[in-house]
């Protein structure tokens, strides 16, 4: 159960999630830093293609973002931040509840046995 290849997605996913939530955060506490560039978290083009390997295990990458600076060479936009924060919070959830439901099922199963 715990390496069939959904459960190390989820888990990759999670972890994903979570190293983008501290940037979010990171991005946020540095709006006012001068020269600060945003980072961004992508995994979820290898987390697909770890799927379809068979494997689900993949790690995120951190850059920095390419967006336009303002005159301060901050690239920070506390609206998409705050956008984006919130997606994540969202995909969080539900990945802790797919997780939730895979460990209800094995509860289940140990119960009936």
């Amino acid at each position: 159960m715990f390496d069939s290849v959904t459960f190390v997605a989820l888990n990759s996913a999670l972890d994903g999630l979570a190293l983008r939530q501290r940037v979010i955060a990171n991005n946020v506490a540095n709006v006012n830093t001068p020269n600060y560039l945003a980072g961004r978290v992508q995994f979820e083009d290898a987390l697909a293609s770890a799927v379809s390997r068979g494997t689900g295990a993949a790690s995120a990458t951190q850059a920095r973002s390419l967006e336009p600076t303002r005159l301060d060479g901050n690239n920070v936009n506390l609206d998409a931040e705050t956008l984006l924060n919130v997606d994540t919070n969202l995909r969080y959830q539900l990945a802790t509840q797919a997780v939730d439901g895979s460990f209800s099922s094995l509860r289940i199963a140990m119960r009936t046995s």
